[in-house]
């Protein structure tokens, strides 16, 4: 069989996922990607320092809006297009086979970049926190490469594993943030609780379209639900059920964590006490409210809901190989499904291989593991994953506008609109504050676009490229195969 003939029956059998995933396992999965206490510990308080200050938790809000009118369409859709390829599927059948395959290659870009951001993060918790104990001060992208190994293990082995290790790491990462909260709320934080970071100044004051590049990016993973869709136990209604639920508890949970962050200095002092270090920031705030247990418990589940975000993100990444090599724009042999672990065990170590090439480069280039590794390659992440969600929308807008397969307006037209709108809007605010998050800036503090600005957004416009001309070079070279891409893009 060719790179791009399609399997026979039996074949494809052999090369396809198969589970018994619930709502609950689903949303666990797609919430551990998102890792709150991630998005708490890290990005909350680089958005707050780099981004709108003291308004930055209500940008959380307005995020979740936006993505939950998006995921009204994408919910829509998955019950007509019964594909587990997710957004390139969805672009391929609303906008056709190139759309779909350039979409699929912007996808690989996001989930690439954001995987790999946190992974420079983990390291440098965990060269930090090795050292303070007495073990040895090794640089932070040995310790990365240590979780690429380990995520790599779990990854080559069946999703239900993964699931399990997931699920038990975020109770525990989404248990001690609430006990924050709560501390906050009853002590009253550092000058009282207030409404501050939800008034209009303070939420377009300093540099909002960084703000929103962390507050988007604290999503990334929720839309993942749709990738899962051959190994959900009843698709057709769990795979929306899992959709709503993870983008609204996201958002009330990111939108009351974070304000609690901010309560809990005062908005006169959060700034502040954030540029003293934010990489430690979250740990400092939980020894000031829960004592040494607190210290303790937020250093040791910061890495561990780190790991859990790669694990996540890996996990996604690897499916995401697994439909395109089925496809036929990926080598075969990452389609393969293994034996006994019924994973897609090659595509897991090809991503095991891509992660750790990275992470030697950037060693290489001696790149701050915070500050350039995590935040340059989250932006880059957020961006794609804007542009790859409007896109979306607009897919779902013309499927359903040529077939008329669904006569629901709000979910088919106007909630997919309202989204697309949003996310047009947030990604051109990201991409003219990109400069600010890179620190490319003049001698006033404005932001211009230098090389290493340039160099990132150009990996958003080079990665659809490649999809473009791919899907050129396999319509030219095999007519037959392009004529079937979109049915097989998922496999």
């Amino acid at each position: 069989m060719t790179q791009l003939e399609s399997p026979g029956v039996e074949e494809s059998a052999k090369r396809s996922l198969h589970g018994s995933l619930g709502v609950t396992a689903i949303v666990f999965m797609v919430v551990a990607a998102a890792s709150p206490l991630t998005v708490i510990g890290g990005a909350a308080p680089l958005g707050i320092l780099l981004g709108n200050g003291v308004g930055f938790p209500a940008l959380y809000a307005i995020s979740a809006v936006i993505l939950l009118l998006f995921s009204v369409g994408l919910a829509t859709m998955t019950r007509h297009v019964s594909k587990p390829g997710a957004f390139f599927t969805y672009v391929g059948y609303g906008l056709g086979r190139s759309a779909g395959l350039a979409a699929a290659w912007i996808a690989m870009l996001t989930y690439t970049t954001i995987q790999v951001s946190v992974y420079g993060y983990i390291g440098y918790i965990l060269s930090v926190t090795v050292s303070s104990l007495g073990g040895p001060a090794l640089a932070w992208w040995a310790y990365s490469l240590l979780c690429i190994a380990l995520v790599g293990v779990l990854g080559y082995r069946h999703i239900d594993l993964s699931s399990k290790v997931l699920s038990v790491l975020l109770v525990a990462e989404v248990g001690i943030v609430l006990a924050l909260v709560a501390a906050v709320m009853i002590t009253g934080g550092d000058s009282g609780l207030s409404a501050a970071p939800f008034e209009p100044a303070n939420i377009v004051s300093g540099a909002p379209g960084v703000g929103l590049m962390f507050a988007i990016a604290a999503f990334i993973g929720f839309e993942a639900t749709a990738i899962f869709r051959d190994e959900a136990k009843d698709p057709n209604k769990t795979i929306p059920r899992a959709t709503y639920a993870a983008v609204i508890g996201i958002g009330v949970f990111y939108t009351l964590a974070s304000w609690a962050l901010v309560m809990a200095w005062g908005p006169d002092n959060v700034i502040g006490a954030i540029a003293e270090d934010p990489g430690t920031f979250i740990i400092t705030t939980m020894s000031r409210y829960l004592g040494v247990i607190g210290e303790v418990g937020v250093n040791i589940l910061l890495i561990t809901a780190m790991f859990a975000c790669v694990l996540s993100f890996h996990n996604v990444i690897t499916r995401y190989q697994h439909s395109m090599a089925n496809a036929g724009v990926l080598p075969d042999k990452l389609g393969a499904v293994h034996a006994t672990h019924l994973s897609p065990h090659l595509s897991s170590l090809v991503q095991t291989i891509t992660s750790i090439v990275l992470i030697v480069v950037f060693a290489i280039f001696q790149l701050d593991p915070v500050l350039q590794v995590f935040t340059w390659f989250a932006g880059v992440a957020t961006l794609a994953i804007a542009i790859l969600m409007a896109l979306t929308s607009l897919a779902i807008i013309v499927y359903f506008l040529r077939t008329k397969r669904e006569r629901r307006v709000w979910n088919t037209l106007i909630a997919p609109a309202l989204g697309l709108a949003g996310l047009v809007g947030s990604a051109v605010l990201i991409a003219a504050y990109f400069p600010i998050m890179v620190g490319d800036v003049d001698t006033t503090g404005a932001p211009t676009f230098g090389a290493v600005s340039w160099f990132l957004l150009a990996l958003v416009a080079i990665f659809p490229l490649i999809g473009y001309l791919q899907a050129a070079w396999i319509k030219a070279r095999r007519p037959a195969a392009y004529a079937k891409l979109t049915d097989t893009i998922a496999g």
